[in-house]
């Protein structure tokens, strides 16, 4: 086949010539996007102009820009290379121009006087070798940061929606009890609140998987560290989400409101 044609796998056009595992086995930030989309979209529809409504456009908007952020750290800083591969250049001459340009000694070497040479070459060689490493994961170091970055920005707005859930309370439907006067107040009927904390349990799953897409193609053991606590942050949080739903699932009245309502 001729490069540079395309095909389309559910939905998405990828070029026969990338040799990346097929969309099954790979976490694609398109089909993310269009699912927080889709969630945004619901949250509208359930709960208008919510403050959790408005938190997932804020998680939209870091989905959309994710797409921008991969494109960015797989491109190649190219200005960067070429810097650090004429500062590596540099070095080498300046280690080898002396020893080429200067006459070696005709006469044997005593061990002190030995000694007293190699030294000072050995340092030298050592703090090249170390300025040649800081210039060669130069680029990498910068990248990193960026995810680093991003993945924090995830990792607030995971807090965020569990602010959201932290003040709905099911047993105010299941087992009594009265509320008192500095008790949230409770607007929303069982369905309703298991809708809203559905919608928080999808939100977390969606910030993870948005966690997770950094590490397919930026393989680095700091960046896989953060996303690995950005996964058990959400995971954490949901279940504690569905604690709540399972108290809500064993009220009746729960029961017989859904059977009535669409599930959007």
């Amino acid at each position: 086949m001729e490069a540079g044609i395309s095909i389309l796998y559910d939905g998405w056009e990828r070029s026969v010539n990338d040799d990346r595992p097929p969309p099954a086995r790979i976490l694609e930030a398109g089909p993310i996007v269009e699912t927080i989309r889709a969630l945004q979209a619901r949250i509208q529809q359930r709960f208008p102009d919510s403050s959790l409504g408005r938190t997932c456009t804020g998680l939209l908007d870091i989905s959309e820009h994710t797409v921008e952020r991969l494109a960015s750290i797989a491109r190649p800083i190219l200005g960067l290379r070429i810097a650090a591969a004429g500062l590596v250049i540099l070095l080498a001459l300046g280690t080898l121009g002396p020893v080429m340009v200067f006459p070696l000694p005709t006469e044997a070497l005593t061990l002190l006087e030995f000694v007293q040479v190699i030294e000072p070459g050995l340092n030298a060689l050592v703090l090249i070798g170390v300025a040649i490493f800081f210039l060669i994961t130069l680029e990498r170091r910068i990248k990193r940061k960026r995810v680093l970055e991003a993945i924090h920005e995830l990792r607030s707005i995971a807090h965020i929606i569990d602010m959201h859930q932290l003040t709905k309370d099911p047993h105010r439907f299941v087992g009594g009890g009265g509320a008192t006067a500095s008790s949230p107040k409770a607007d929303l009927t069982p369905f309703l609140l298991a809708r809203y904390l559905d919608y928080c349990s999808e939100m977390l799953s969606l910030t993870g998987k948005i966690a997770a897409i950094y590490v397919q193609d930026f393989d680095d053991s700091v960046v896989l560290s953060a996303v690995n606590e950005v996964e058990s942050l959400t995971t954490g949080l949901s279940r504690k989400i569905w604690q709540k739903l399972m108290i809500l699932h064993s009220d009746p009245a729960f029961e017989a409101e859904g059977a009535k309502a669409p599930r959007p």
